[in-house]
C-alpha cells in the first residue's frame, strides 16, 4: 500500500507560522516539528538575541526559520510585529500562541496588580493574537489558530489560582473562534499540555522528592519530553485536521484522566 498520500495531509509547505514563547521550551520544538513538516516559521520572544539564536539554529539544520521578536504584553509592538508579518512574509497561515505566565500563589497572596498582570498575559495577550491573527487568515480565505491551553483549567490545586483562570479562559476563547471563524475557513483549537520537562520546570523535575512525585502521579510514571508536544501542533495545523474545530486535545499522559 502507498502511505505516500496519507503523510501529504500533513505538508506544510509554503505555509507561515508564528510560534509565540519558541525562542526555548515547548514552543520551540512546535516550532521545528513545524519546519520539519515545510512550513516557514517565525521565531518569537521578547529576547530579540535568544529568539534570533534560535531561528538560526534551525537554520543549520536546513529549516526556514526567521526571528520576530515583541512582547505580547505590548499592544502597540504586536501590531508593528503584524505589520512586519505582511510586508516580509506575505501572509499568516498558522498562528500558535504559546505564552504564559504563573506566579503559583494563593488568591490571598496575590495583589490586584498582580492579577490583571497574569490575566493580561495569558488571556488578553492571546485573544489580540488571535484577533490580527485571523484579520489576515480571513483575507487569504483560512487558516489555523492554535491554543497552547494546559489541564490546570481542569485539574485545581490550592496555590495556583490565577492561572487556571486564565487557561480556564483561553479554552472558552478557542471554542468562541471556532463557531465565529469557522464559516470564513480558519478552525480553532488547542493543546492541553500536563507537566512537561521544560528548562522552566527543570528545577522541579531534578528536586528529588518533587520530580519522582510529579513522575508517580502520571500513569505513564514520568514527565512529558517537549518533543511529544510536537505532533499534536503538527496534526492541528495540518491539512489532517481540517474537520477538527473547537477542540482541546490534551496532551498529558493521562494524568488527566485519574481522581
Amino acid at each position: 500500500m502507498n502511505t505516500l498520500p496519507y503523510l501529504r495531509n500533513f505538508d506544510l509547505t509554503g505555509q507561515v507560522a508564528l510560534v509565540t514563547g519558541s525562542a526555548r521550551g515547548l514552543g520551540f520544538c512546535i516550532a521545528r516539528a513545524l519546519a520539519g513538516c515545510g512550513a516557514r516559521v517565525l521565531i518569537n520572544g521578547r529576547n530579540a538575541a535568544a529568539a534570533q539564536a534560535s531561528a538560526d539554529a534551525l537554520k543549520r539544520d536546513g529549516l526556514d526559520a526567521h526571528a520576530l521578536a515583541f512582547d505580547i504584553s505590548d499592544d502597540a509592538a504586536m501590531q508593528a510585529a503584524f505589520g512586519r508579518v505582511d510586508t516580509e512574509h506575505g501572509r499568516l497561515d498558522i498562528l500558535v500562541n504559546n505564552v504564559g505566565a504563573r506566579n503559583r500563589k494563593t488568591l490571598a497572596d496575590t495583589t490586584p496588580a498582580e492579577i490583571r498582570e497574569l490575566i493580561d498575559t495569558d488571556l488578553v495577550a492571546g485573544m489580540l493574537l488571535a484577533k490580527f491573527a485571523a484579520e489576515r487568515m480571513v483575507r487569504q480565505g483560512g487558516g489555523r489558530l492554535i491554543a497552547i491551553t494546559s489541564v490546570v483549567g481542569e485539574l485545581a490545586r490550592p496555590g495556583d489560582a490565577v492561572y487556571p483562570a486564565a487557561k480556564q479562559g483561553l479554552t472558552g476563547m478557542v471554542r468562541a473562534l471556532a463557531a465565529e471563524f469557522g464559516p470564513r475557513g480558519i478552525t480553532s483549537n488547542a493543546i492541553a499540555p500536563g507537566t512537561f520537562a521544560t528548562e522552566t520546570n527543570a528545577d522541579m523535575v531534578a528536586d528529588p522528592k518533587i520530580g519522582p512525585r510529579v513522575a508517580s502521579r502520571n500513569p505513564l510514571g514520568r514527565w512529558g519530553e517537549p518533543e511529544e508536544i510536537a505532533g499534536a501542533a503538527v496534526f492541528l495545523a495540518s491539512p489532517a485536521a481540517s474537520y477538527v474545530n473547537g477542540h482541546v486535545l490534551v496532551v498529558d499522559g493521562g494524568l488527566s484522566i485519574q481522581f
